[in-house]
């Protein structure tokens, strides 16, 4: 039997989303070839409960309806044939001895050339170009230099895509009255949908005004109102994200952002101004367990959400502290009193105290199953390590009544089971290009490094151009 195309797949494919087997199958026309090292590791995968941990145990559920159709034996080879639900052609491949015998080698290496050794047998077996499909770059490299095809996920490498959510124009003076709960169209014949904010600069002046779109009609910010929180945008890129956080409008905000630019610190200033004037009844804070893949799992089994706040959620803990000190120094020179800095016995104390009366939760990815999320301002963090699976099974857990504010940045991703054209983040800033019918989205990108000149210093040094 012939296919079009052969894919050898890296195991990092199949724990990104299982359901790659489906897509790349093409229902059939392409051929699907396994290692018995890749199954080998998504056995060892099956327990937990990470994202990684759920997949493995979807492409073992997948294998439930497996119809093996023949076997074949070559010198020390073996390839099993089976097919699923009759779209998908499946090949493993084992092998008695391997080339491969250094097993002082570390385990991740040693497997990966173990798979690019069936890699190499399967290009001379099927007398077809095999593609080696991995996220993993170095295993990518060194299949390369075996003069085998190396890719990332089918379509993703020469995939460009740019974001720019704030519009730039120039307007006369005459027509500023004209400005506000106008038609975008009749000041942009050019408008997208994805143009969120627009700054209208006048003509021969300095004067620009910023707006947002809302049902195609231009909304004025009123930078006055939008200030009047504990945490005061900066910059125009600030007021626009914050005006969202805002608005009722907006179901869910899409940032992606350099470190340093603010985006946890507005999205809680936010938060917590939305609380006060009752409009959700809590906050909860989500965040991924990159930081041991292997072992994330145990973060849902700490005993209180006391531990888990100490452990894990440094970031929103550190936020939480700047909030504290930023609104005790407003209060103090409102009141034009001498401003004392507090010590740290104070600021811990006032945390807890935030967190009680702001019913301040986080949450965990994998304790998410199987609930309700309601009235609730939800800030997603790190967004940029999550994969698309990860993030339809956490939004799929929120319904009407909340706000949802996604936060990350695509240069910092940590999780190896995604990459740039893969995770949530990108695929949902790429989903703002198409309107949705059934909510109402707002995105930007935060360019401006406000934390301190050692983190843009940072950024510029290390930032790949």
């Amino acid at each position: 039997m012939n296919f079009e195309k052969y894919y050898l797949l890296d195991t990092n494919i199949i724990l990104e989303d299982a359901s790659n087997l489906l897509k790349l199958s093409e229902n059939g026309k392409n051929l699907i070839i396994l290692a018995e090292t890749v199954l080998d590791e998504l056995d060892s995968k099956k327990s937990g409960y990470d994202e990684i941990n759920f997949q493995a145990r979807e492409f073992a559920r997948m294998l439930d309806g497996a119809i093996f159709s023949s076997t074949k034996i070559l010198n020390d080879s073996k390839i099993i044939r089976f097919k699923l639900n009759d779209k998908i052609t499946i090949d493993t491949i084992s092998k008695t001895k391997y080339l491969t015998s250094d097993r002082n080698t570390p385990l991740n290496i040693y497997n990966d050339r173990k798979i690019l050794e069936i890699a190499q047998f399967a290009n001379d077996y099927y007398q077809k170009e095999v593609v080696f499909l991995s996220l993993d770059i170095m295993a990518r490299i060194r299949a390369i230099s075996l003069d085998i095809k190396a890719s990332l996920l089918k379509g993703s490498l020469n995939e460009d895509f740019s974001f720019d959510f704030i519009r730039k124009i120039e307007i006369d003076f005459a027509k500023l009255d004209l400005l506000d709960k106008s038609l975008i169209q009749n000041f942009d014949k050019d408008y997208k949908s994805y143009y969120y904010s627009y700054c209208f600069k006048v003509k021969d002046s300095d004067q620009v005004i910023l707006a947002c779109i809302q049902n195609s009609k231009i909304k004025v910010l009123d930078e006055e109102e939008i200030r009047e929180q504990i945490i005061t945008p900066l910059n125009k890129e600030q007021l626009f994200f914050s005006n969202a956080l805002q608005e009722q409008y907006y179901d869910v905000l899409i940032v992606e952002a350099l470190a340093g630019s603010g985006k946890t610190l507005l999205a809680l200033s936010g938060a917590i101004k939305l609380i006060r004037n009752k409009k959700y009844q809590k906050i909860i804070y989500i965040r991924n367990s990159i930081e041991s893949l292997d072992k994330g799992e145990d973060v849902g089994y700490l005993p209180g959400l006391e531990e888990k706040f100490k452990i894990y959620n440094h970031p929103l803990m550190d936020s939480l502290r700047y909030i504290i000190r930023s609104e005790h120094k407003r209060k103090r020179k409102s009141s034009k009193q001498i401003y004392e800095e507090l010590g740290e016995s104070e600021i811990s104390q006032r945390v807890e105290l935030m967190i009680k009366n702001y019913f301040i939760e986080t949450m965990w990815v994998g304790e998410m199953r199987g609930r309700t999320l309601s009235s609730a301002f939800i800030i997603i963090d790190e967004a940029q390590n999550m994969s698309n699976k990860t993030m339809q099974m956490v939004l799929s857990r929120i319904d009407a009544s909340c706000k949802v504010v996604i936060l990350g940045s695509n240069k910092q991703i940590d999780n190896f089971y995604v990459n740039k054209y893969t995770n949530s983040l990108t695929s949902l800033l790429k989903s703002c290009k198409q309107e949705s019918s059934i909510i109402n989205t707002f995105a930007i990108s935060l360019r401006k490094v406000l934390r301190g000149p050692i983190t843009q210093w940072a950024e510029e040094v290390f930032s790949l151009k």
